[in-house]
């Protein structure tokens, strides 16, 4: 799969090469913070097919919490484009919304951390979901 994609304002551009590793919904509240409340549509990819092509993305991790994830988004319009996690050090986490084009990622295989739920969150049917991450 071959994905390209970038920020509201293009400032932020990237390509990446490779499987999908995980096609996602991630409910925790940390991604409700993120996305304005709603579920974090991600797909994750191997990080060694990732590269950024224009301008440099800012990165953000709270060092209040242990194995905290690195955000990176757009220095300029704020949109976020990916997720760096020390749990999966060989891939990027893509925000869908990001990716040029969107329907690439077609459905979530999962939905994680289903626990934060709230009750307008749609999960579609037919999807996994766990109320934290799966073993």
């Amino acid at each position: 799969m071959q994905v390209t994609g970038g920020c509201y304002c293009g400032q932020v551009r990237y390509e990446a090469q490779g499987d999908a590793l995980m096609k996602a919904q991630c409910h925790c509240r940390e991604c409700q913070y993120i996305t304005g409340g709603s579920p974090n549509v991600f797909m994750a990819l191997p990080a060694s097919g990732f590269k950024i092509t224009a301008g440099e993305p800012k990165a953000f991790s709270r060092t209040d919490i242990d194995g905290a994830v690195t955000r990176e988004f757009c220095p300029n319009c704020g949109t976020h484009i990916l997720t760096r996690a020390p749990a999966l050090p060989d891939a990027v986490i893509l925000k869908v919304g990001s990716m040029d084009d969107p329907s690439l990622f077609g459905n979530p295989d999962i939905a994680i951390f289903t626990i934060d739920a709230q009750t307008f969150h749609q999960i579609p049917e037919g999807t996994a979901a766990f109320e934290r991450v799966p073993g």
